[in-house]
């Protein structure tokens, strides 16, 4: 996501973007056993909200979020930051400063996450994995930093990146479906020089894990590869406390719920390839997550990038009280 063309982006009632951004840089702050976990902000960007709502009618979905009068909403570009105790893990990188001036106008985003990893205290250098749930340019814009004299270069240096081959594949394609959203200077250059490791599904389905504590899972339908990571603080059963339920759990769960606003499992996006598959994957997903009360992390949700979810009085997954 995204994968469409432009508002009519020379209209004079855009709205005021510093208004509608909260400049706070770090969005969340967390401890999941003993993981440390930071919501880093590229800043906002706005996307057509009837692209991002599908065959919802708007009088339903704006009743969640609001639109300007070029029908955008406001969306968050969310990176997530886990200190395992052993290892910097990157989960997205936000859109980046690679876009052109027209893409700029069309977006409105701020290439703010450098400075939201300053703020948060992360340095650049510290960072040893990246993951990428998908190669949509929302994703993994700053996978890669573009400099003044045009050369493209890792944003961190000593990290080993982790994207899903079917994703390259795909992205090298250039359909006409969706070729805007796969940028390959955010991937080739990685790949080229061996920094970036391409996953495929028996890897996955086999063992997923990345690092201790820190694995993924395929859940298709916004794109055939895109992959949630799980983080799971390696705990013992007999060092929790008595009457804690289950073992801590988070999920950074990329496009296949990229609000809490698109909880409701057939509220997906136009965006999707495949959104029967993404309703499905989404009900596999509450199945695991809200008996046993994941922290769920959203990539475009600014104002509620975690939360844990519940089933509300009608059997529709809600953000928990």
């Amino acid at each position: 996501m995204p994968q469409t063309s432009s508002p009519g982006h020379d209209r004079q009632d855009r709205p005021d973007l510093q208004a509608l951004q909260d400049s706070t840089l770090v969005r969340a702050r967390a401890n999941l056993g003993d993981f440390e976990l930071t919501v880093c902000s590229d800043g906002i960007y706005l996307l057509d909200g009837g692209a991002m709502f599908g065959v919802v009618p708007k009088t339903l979905w704006q009743k969640r979020i609001a639109a300007d009068a070029d029908n955008r909403i406001r969306l968050g570009l969310n990176s997530l930051v886990v200190r395992t105790g052993r290892h910097t893990v990157v989960i997205e990188t936000g859109i980046g400063n690679k876009q052109t001036p027209k893409m700029r106008e069309i977006f409105g985003n701020q290439e703010r996450l450098l400075e939201s990893y300053a703020a948060a205290g992360v340095g650049l250098d510290e960072v040893d994995i990246v993951v990428n749930t998908h190669l949509h340019f929302d994703h993994c814009g700053w996978n890669t930093t573009l400099h003044a004299d045009g050369r493209v270069t890792p944003t961190f240096p000593n990290a080993r990146y982790f994207a899903h081959a079917g994703e390259v594949a795909h992205g090298r394609l250039q359909l006409d479906r969706d070729r805007v959203s796969y940028q390959a200077p955010n991937y080739d250059p990685l790949i080229e020089s061996g920094q970036m490791t391409l996953l495929d599904d028996a890897q996955i389905a086999a063992d997923g894990t990345i690092c201790p504590g820190i694995s993924v899972e395929l859940f298709p339908g916004h794109t055939a590869h895109m992959m949630a990571v799980h983080i799971q603080p390696e705990r013992p059963a007999e060092s929790r406390p008595a009457g804690s339920g289950a073992a801590p759990h988070g999920c950074y769960v990329g496009d296949l719920v990229p609000t809490a606003h698109h909880l409701d499992a057939t509220w997906v996006m136009g965006y999707d390839l495949d959104p029967l598959r993404s309703i499905e994957e989404r009900k596999r997903l509450y199945a695991r997550a809200i008996p046993e009360q994941w922290l769920l992390f959203f990539p475009h949700d600014h104002d509620t990038p975690m939360a844990r979810v519940e089933l509300n009085d009608k059997g529709k997954p809600v953000v928990a009280g």
